[in-house]
């Protein structure tokens, strides 16, 4: 099998209703749910299938970052937590927030001090 010319790949690729273009980029981010991945100087090619487009991302330096999670915990449940364990309402927010929002870890937490 003889190998193909970029150029004959693309004719052959829009022969069969395909597109498929190069992008320039900087740098592509992929935000997942609990990480961030940093792809830095990639090579993009865009793909277009029956109005559809397909991204293959390849090539670059790759970095990982792990997102930090800020939950919203009520105030309610900070004074809550303040009172039971007879601390400031500061850190009855930081011990709700290293539990993750649980009252009763929380509460457990600040009265093993």
């Amino acid at each position: 099998m003889r190998r193909l010319s970029p150029r004959e790949a693309k004719r052959l690729l829009q022969r069969m209703g395909l597109n498929m273009t190069a992008l320039e980029a900087n740098e592509v981010v992929i935000k997942a749910k609990d990480k961030e991945i940093i792809i830095e100087e990639p090579e993009v090619a865009v793909l277009e299938v029956q109005g559809q487009k397909i991204f293959q991302i390849t090539g670059g330096k790759i970095t990982e970052k792990s997102i930090a999670r800020r939950i919203q915990i009520p105030e309610e449940d900070v004074i809550l937590v303040a009172q039971q364990a007879n601390v400031s309402l500061e850190e009855a927010r930081a011990a709700l927030e290293q539990t993750g929002g649980d009252l009763a870890q929380a509460i457990l937490l600040l009265t093993q001090k």
